[in-house]
């Protein structure tokens, strides 16, 4: 297929003049003499490359903001800027702003030749280093055996031929991404873009210009709905949209076609509109907290994920598979994790497969070529030390929610039965730590009921 270039110069001879060098190499060649002439194509067809002069006449506009505005669209988009008389500011400024190159005019058929193969080479290895590391971490398989995670691959293959919306729901880091990733890839619409917004990172007033995209004085922002048209939009944390936003949301569920925020004109769109939540969205619509409309639009098909420690019989079917695709990733040999370690089983997962995920890869690159008991050594010591957080979260928490002399009671205990571990059981050299008689430490560890500690 040939690639499509864009060229923009007021300058009819010169735009004329490149347009037959490039389609004489058999390229694809679209024209444009000014900024709205430019943005009407840009609209029709982002282009494999760009060649845009600086200066333009007969417009506020010049070549500059044609640079901004096809970054902010894909910023791996080559884009060759030209000029005849622009100062080294000009050209230092292009290039920060994202511009691949810039040619002085006149120039030969043989530099732009070579810069635009050169551009489209340097695109083409960015796109391809982003497609790999896609599928290594953002399309990593759905793994396991477990009751619940085969019943969600087979709901999965039945949405292959399904354009249903669907709401997928489960603690954060349990695959909500990766199952709509999923969705999206089994679906018709696979060749399209994956288009993800998180609405828990956004500002409350960012939500409609991510959406739906701005105009302000003839610059156009596209919003993610755009974005995603003929695709999938993942809408995470769907909870977060602001309850005014949510019935804009709606309203394009209903019409298929919105606003840019400032825009004048309805924008079409065919979209696969997929949700993920961390809370319960049902309990946020009897709080009147989430429409009730939006809500019954969006839960065509649910699809509940859960806590990785409630399915713990998947753990060694996931470590062996990030272990392969983690030492592939780091260029490093697949390490020797203990499967039947009784503290992946025990242990709480909160952050559930991620933290999975996250704790094998931590492991393959600090313990390459270690033995099988130091690399066992160390996921324990990794493991005790994050029960340990997470119990002084627990204690902190119960701590708060108890009357005064219950808290100190918490806290004592813990405190006590920490030092002792600490001094393996021995009662004198704790309380030479903590400063007690020993008597009175008796008394204390009897009332809390504290037994003997190694």
């Amino acid at each position: 297929m040939h690639k499509d270039i864009l060229v923009i110069d007021d300058n009819s001879d010169i735009r004329f003049l490149i347009c037959k060098i490039l389609k004489e190499q058999n390229f694809n060649v679209r024209s444009a003499a000014n900024y709205d002439q430019a943005t009407l194509e840009i609209k029709k067809k982002l282009p494999d490359l760009a060649i845009i002069d600086i200066k333009l006449d007969k417009t506020d506009k010049d070549g500059i903001d044609l640079l901004k505005l096809i970054v902010s669209i894909n910023k791996l988009t080559p884009v060759i800027m030209i000029s005849g008389h622009a100062t080294v500011k000009v050209a230092v400024e292009a290039i920060r702003l994202g511009a691949y190159e810039f040619i002085e005019k006149p120039f030969s058929t043989e530099k732009i030749i070579n810069y635009v193969n050169r551009g489209l080479e340097t695109a083409s290895l960015k796109e391809e280093k982003d497609i790999i590391e896609n599928k290594l971490f953002h399309s990593f398989d759905l793994v396991g055996d477990s009751p619940l995670i085969t019943k969600t691959k087979k709901i999965i293959e039945k949405l292959a031929t399904s354009e249903s919306r669907v709401l997928i729901s489960g603690p954060t880091g349990s695959g909500k991404e990766l199952v709509a990733r999923k969705i999206h890839k089994n679906s018709p619409r696979s060749k399209e873009s994956f288009v993800i917004l998180n609405a828990a990172l956004l500002k409350e007033k960012t939500y409609e210009k991510e959406l739906f995209g701005q105009e302000i004085d003839g610059n156009i922002s596209f919003g993610a709905l755009e974005r995603a048209n003929k695709g999938t939009l993942l809408i995470d944390e769907v909870s977060e949209i602001p309850f005014e936003t949510q019935a804009n949301i709606l309203r394009v569920l209903i019409d298929q076609k919105f606003k840019r925020v400032n825009g004048s004109e309805y924008i079409n769109v065919n979209i696969r509109l997929i949700s993920s939540t961390s809370k319960n969205l049902k309990e946020l619509v009897e709080i009147g907290k989430f429409r009730e409309d939006l809500f019954h639009r969006l839960n065509v098909v649910p699809i509940e994920l859960n806590s990785l420690s409630s399915r713990t019989e998947d753990i060694p079917l996931l470590i062996e598979y990030f272990k392969e695709k983690l030492s592939e990733l780091n260029g490093v040999p697949k390490p020797k994790i203990d499967i039947k370690n009784d503290n992946l089983y025990t242990y709480n997962w909160p952050g559930n497969v991620r933290e999975l995920r996250n704790l094998v890869e931590r492991v393959t690159i600090l313990s390459a070529n270690e033995s099988a008991e130091n690399i066992n050594k160390l996921m324990n010591d990794i493991l005790s030390s994050q029960s340990l957080i997470e119990n002084d979260k627990t204690l902190i928490e119960k701590s708060f929610s108890s009357p005064l002399k219950e808290a100190r009671e918490h806290f004592e205990k813990e405190y006590l039965i920490t030092q002792l571990k600490k001094n393996h059981g021995n009662i004198s050299k704790t309380a030479d730590f903590i400063g007690m008689e020993r008597s009175a430490l008796h008394r204390k560890l009897k009332s809390l009921g504290i037994k003997g500690i190694n």
